[in-house]
């Protein structure tokens, strides 16, 4: 009896063989929390509701949504579908952070929406293995959104 849920624990848990692979996943989805947590740091010290933990989970989200389908042997035109699914479900969520006031002019959440759908770009890279262009990706969001509003004397985001 104990062999045999022995036997199934294994196989159950046998997605990530190897040290190698664990090493792979555990990469992947720790740094893209760590940018996603960098863009929402940012964004959390000017006081906007999608900080840290909110930026931090669509990253890894992201990471691991296309993360499992390509270790699981998906072919790569195959997770074109997937990405199309994240940036809609991604577009959905930044939607409802974005507030029209009564004024055409007046419209509130535009850049954390526009944040929040970059860290899950941010976050595919990471879980696609690209991880020199999510890091400098992270940077150059970084460089729009703290250094940019200083240089055109203007910080409303």
């Amino acid at each position: 009896m104990w062999q045999t849920i022995l036997d199934t624990l294994r196989s159950e848990f046998s997605d990530a063989p190897d040290a190698e692979q664990v090493t792979r996943i555990l990469t992947r989805l720790l740094l893209a929390a760590l940018l996603g947590g960098v863009l929402g740091y940012e964004r959390e010290h000017k006081g906007k509701a999608a900080g840290i933990r909110t930026h931090m989970l669509v990253a890894m989200g992201s990471a691991l949504f296309v993360l499992v389908p390509q270790l699981g042997g998906m072919a790569v035109g195959d997770l074109s579908r997937v990405i199309q699914g994240i940036v809609t479900g991604i577009g959905f969520l930044g939607a409802g952070a974005i507030i029209k006031n009564r004024s055409e002019e007046d419209v509130q959440g535009l850049t954390t929406a526009a944040g929040i759908w970059m860290t899950a770009a941010i976050g595919v890279a990471c879980g696609l293995g690209r991880e020199s262009t999510a890091v400098l990706s992270t940077l150059l969001a970084l460089l729009v959104l703290a250094v940019l509003p200083r240089l055109v004397g203007r910080d409303r985001t």
